[in-house]
């Protein structure tokens, strides 16, 4: 038995500049961090010659004849797609009898890399099952040509190299492809007030990044100025993320965040919406100092930053506010992607 897990992350700042065609022609940079919150993958031998996957948290699965090629079909593409990958680069393209099992720790459509995280994981937990050794870049590489170019779905790079990585990360995306994960530094003291001062809001309603990556990726080919103008105050706003981050200045790290709301808003029209504004305010009135809509935006987590003695008043402001809203804990995890045998 392997099992494999690889943290997720919050994106601190910067978010939207790593999707083509912005990082292409503009380069990207990031800003984020792994918490402890996870996207599990486990295989073993089967003796019958079958593979069988199994999502548990969506609920699903599927048993199908063992094959050099198992053909996404729309039902579990994802697992497929990495399953095949195994066949073709570890196993010499030969049927590989097994089950695969795969959870991630927080709800579909989160805004916190779930996909991009589970991919990482599955193909590490594929690489142990062989004694693969693979590095970290070429890990996360892997992984995103899997899900963005052979399966076929959007998003950025930041995702898959955050869980291979793990910790705190500035990331910078070059035109021809390149992807730079520094590591970042931070004094103890800091980590432990920020991870003191972040609370995480599952707004209730899971989102699909697609159609507002869609929409980013357009206002970017038919030259929208306003948008462009706003993506690259979101990069410039990761450097002086990485500044706040490496000084300990909370009083600027605030100011990153509420300029970068009001810049991401602009990127694109379903980022932020109503409900989301809604939310927003009512954690401002409860006493938070701002906040960030995780991922593409349109629904999924928030990320408030508030003064740790006030938690529990934002959290029940929430709560009471959006019916449906689940608060988590946030800590932070500096290990990426790790895997291990289960005798």
């Amino acid at each position: 038995m392997i099992r494999a897990r690889a943290p997720l992350r919050l994106g601190l700042a910067g978010g939207g500049t790593d999707v083509s065609p912005y990082c292409d022609e503009f380069g990207g940079a990031i800003l984020n961090a792994t918490i402890g919150y996870y996207a599990y993958a486990s295989i073993e031998s089967l003796e019958k010659p079958i593979v069988e996957f199994v999502s548990k948290d969506q609920g699903a699965a599927g048993v199908y004849d063992s094959s050099s090629f198992i053909e996404p079909d729309g039902q579990l593409d994802l697992l497929k797609h990495v399953h095949n990958h195994a066949v073709r680069h570890f196993n010499g393209e030969k049927p590989l009898n097994v089950r695969l099992m795969t959870r991630v720790d927080v709800p579909s459509g989160s805004g916190l890399g779930g996909s991009s995280t589970l991919v990482v994981a599955i193909l590490k937990a594929y690489a142990e099952f062989f004694n693969q050794p693979v590095d970290d870049y070429d890990l996360a590489h892997t992984a995103y040509v899997i899900e963005r170019e052979q399966a076929g779905l959007r998003g950025g790079r930041q995702d898959q190299y955050a869980a291979a990585f793990g910790g705190f990360n500035f990331m910078e995306f070059a035109a021809d492809g390149r992807v730079l994960v520094n590591p970042l530094r931070i004094r103890e003291s800091v980590v432990n007030e920020l991870e003191a001062s972040t609370l995480l809001f599952y707004t209730g309603a899971s989102r699909t990044s697609a159609e507002i990556i869609a929409e980013q990726v357009k206002n970017v080919e038919t030259g929208n100025v306003d948008a462009i103008e706003a993506m690259h105050q979101v990069k410039r706003e990761a450097f002086r993320m990485k500044e706040a981050l490496l000084r300990g200045d909370f009083s600027l790290l605030y100011d990153v965040l509420r300029a970068s709301w009001d810049a991401k808003k602009r990127m694109a029209s379903q980022i932020v919406n109503e409900r989301i504004q809604a939310i927003y305010e009512d954690a401002l009135r409860a006493g938070a100092h701002c906040a960030r809509i995780s991922g593409a935006g349109g629904g999924g987590f928030m990320i408030f930053f508030v003064d740790p003695m006030r938690k529990n008043e934002v959290s029940d402001a929430l709560r009471q506010a959006q019916q449906g809203g689940i608060v988590y804990g946030c800590h932070f995890a500096d290990v990426g992607v790790q895997a291990w045998r289960v005798q």
